[in-house]
């Protein structure tokens, strides 16, 4: 399995600030399935402490409305870098033999306004939630959730179109 973390570039305006994704090797029917690991709550203590301003950035277009509480939701469903360091252990642990890789990096600060939360996406036909944290046995000591869109991933047994 492979392990890629991407070290910071530079001096990180909070701790929150990993984002993790792993790669399942076979899923709902799929093959190499990358799903995007989000924390679904936090402590408003850790959220009211941030400044804001530093933070966040402009929105992606200029005539876009600023949505500073998607912003900030994306910011805080992140991981720390010791979070980040526990789920690699548990998912390279639990998971060895379904999973291609696990990868993490930083998300960009600031970060700009108008990219949604994952946790603000919406269920449907090919996307939805893994909940990782009411699978039997979880032992992190936080909740985790995954995003997937199976339709960016190829089945796996290709059927013929007649």
């Amino acid at each position: 399995m492979l392990i890629d973390i991407v070290p910071a570039q530079e001096r990180l305006p909070v701790d929150r600030a990993w984002s993790v994704s792993i790669v399942i090797k076979s899923f709902k029917g799929r093959k190499d399935v990358e799903v995007h690991l989000f924390r679904p709550e936090w402590d408003d203590l850790e959220e009211d402490s941030y400044d804001w301003n530093h933070v966040l950035g402009d929105p992606m277009h200029p005539d876009m409305d600023a949505d500073m509480a998607s912003g900030r939701k994306l910011v805080m469903e992140s991981f720390t870098a010791e979070e980040r360091d526990q789920m690699v252990a548990y998912f390279q642990e639990r998971y060895a033999d379904k999973l291609d890789a696990i990868r993490s990096c930083t998300i960009d600060f600031p970060v700009p306004l108008g990219i949604p939360a994952l946790s603000d996406l919406p269920e449907g036909k090919d996307v939805g939630f893994v909940l990782f944290d009411k699978i039997p046995n979880y032992t992190l000591p936080f909740p985790v959730r995954g995003f997937f869109d199976l339709s960016q991933h190829a089945p796996i047994v290709e059927v013929d179109q007649k």
